[in-house]
């Protein structure tokens, strides 16, 4: 799999192009802020209309990911779906593909603030597991460490070639690791607007989604 490799608190990980973190000495796949079903919920709300495959597209990448990794534990933090009543707003084929996905599997939910409960999914629901060297939450905390959550949806700008590529990204330091968003349709300005400068190390890097996996340095 494609990616950038690095340690945070001993445990060796690789921040995949897609977006997904995968951590394979635990067979581990993390993924935030699917937001599944968020184009059908902007259309039923009437706010301004969005291409109506968000959701197949995520599920989509989500299983590639699963299938090159064989991973056995999936954890989604925060705001996976994006209707409070997901049985509602996914189609039944769409619903059908993510039980698939999680046959064999140990499946988490960590649950944000307005992360619908899709208790008809299965899995465990918490608001924060502990694996240790890592924990795993939605909103990052200052003061702690081998942290890996989500939330803040972050992107960064590289130039290349003459070319300006605005993209998700994580955000890295030597105490945490904030995950982009996953889902097609999840985004966010600038992280230096977005995240708050306490919760990140002066040597905090931003790598963005997609090749080449370069880190650049945070602007500050």
């Amino acid at each position: 799999m494609n990616g950038y490799d690095f340690s945070l608190s001993g445990a060796q990980l690789k921040a995949l192009w897609s977006g997904a973190l995968w951590w394979p000495e635990q067979s581990l796949m993390i993924v935030s802020d699917l937001h599944l079903g968020k184009s059908e919920r902007v259309a039923r709300q009437n706010g301004d209309p969005l291409p109506p495959y968000d959701t197949r597209d995520t599920l989509n990448r989500l299983a590639a990911d699963l299938a090159l990794s064989h991973a056995r534990t999936v954890i989604c933090l925060g705001n996976s779906f994006a209707d409070i009543t997901p049985q509602d707003s996914l189609p039944e084929e769409e619903r059908q593909w993510l039980y698939r996905m999680q046959e064999g599997r140990r499946w988490v939910w960590i649950d944000g603030p307005q992360t619908a409960d899709p208790i008809e999914f299965g899995g465990a629901h918490l608001t924060e597991l502990p694996l240790p060297p890592l924990t795993f939450r939605y909103i990052a905390q200052s003061g702690t460490s081998g942290e890996i959550s989500g939330y803040y949806h972050p992107t960064a700008t590289r130039e290349t070639d003459g070319r300006v590529l605005t993209r998700p990204a994580f955000l890295i330091d030597s105490n945490r690791v904030i995950l982009p968003a996953y889902g097609t349709h999840t985004g966010g300005p600038e992280v230096r607007i977005t995240v708050p400068d306490q919760l990140l190390r002066p040597e905090a890097v931003a790598i963005l989604t997609g090749s080449p996996s370069t880190p650049i340095p945070m602007l500050r």
